[in-house]
């Protein structure tokens, strides 16, 4: 499962977008705001970001440290209508993977997301190991000594953002966020379940890692001691 986040002010292109993404299976992020992107970049659970340039209140570009800095690696395609050749080397000399001036197909922009996350930085970047536990973050699959973990989609989901952050705190909302996504509602006590049935599975499966709970705060991936 492939998430992306769509940073798109224009509500009718972003409903379109989404729609058209969704019915190919990715998960879908929107937000429609230079604040709101900032604050989903911290996060740095997304797969691929489709970015305006012109928003409201700043200029896309100026993101694309703070969206590598939160998620080394993930592949970023500007969205604008700004496609005059100096805005386009403008916006790849800033360090987007890609620069599609609106209006486009919808095919092209396909191919072009096939195109990003099949380059080789990209795949390096994507397969992340602590213990004896193999996350690979372009297929959504998690291995232990070459045997693929049979994990429903919202465990594995937990484990990307903690794989990600391994030996780091993830902080409750920002896991909750990348298990449902931003428009799905949440019940308090439902990642914790998530949590102790994946806690069992790794357990089982000799992974070499321990999930701890920082009470409060979130949860910690690392090394079995």
């Amino acid at each position: 499962m492939v998430r992306i986040l769509l940073v798109e002010d224009e509500m009718e292109m972003a409903a379109a977008l989404r729609s058209v993404l969704e019915r190919e299976g990715f998960v879908v992020d929107h937000v429609h705001s230079f604040a709101d992107a900032r604050e989903a970049a911290i996060d740095g659970d997304h797969d691929l970001v489709l970015l305006d340039r012109t928003l409201p209140d700043g200029e896309g570009l100026s993101l694309l440290p703070e969206l590598r800095r939160g998620n080394p690696g993930v592949p970023v395609i500007v969205l604008t209508a700004r496609g005059d050749i100096a805005d386009r080397v403008s916006g790849l000399d800033h360090g987007a993977d890609d620069y599609l001036a609106k209006p486009f197909a919808m095919e092209e922009l396909l191919a072009r997301i096939r195109a990003v996350r099949r380059r080789p930085a990209t795949l390096a970047a994507e397969q992340v190991q602590l213990g004896e536990l193999i996350y690979d973050m372009a297929h959504d699959e998690a291995h232990v000594r070459d045997i693929r973990l049979d994990l429903p989609r919202r465990e594995l989901r937990v484990l990307a953002a903690l794989m990600r952050r391994r030996g780091r705190t993830v902080l409750r909302p920002a896991l909750e966020q990348a298990v449902y996504g931003f428009d799905d509602e949440i019940q308090s006590n439902t990642l914790d379940s998530h949590i102790s049935r994946l806690r069992k599975k790794l357990a089982e499966s000799g992974a070499g890692v321990e999930i701890h709970a920082i009470r409060g705060v979130g949860y910690l991936l690392r090394r079995a001691s």
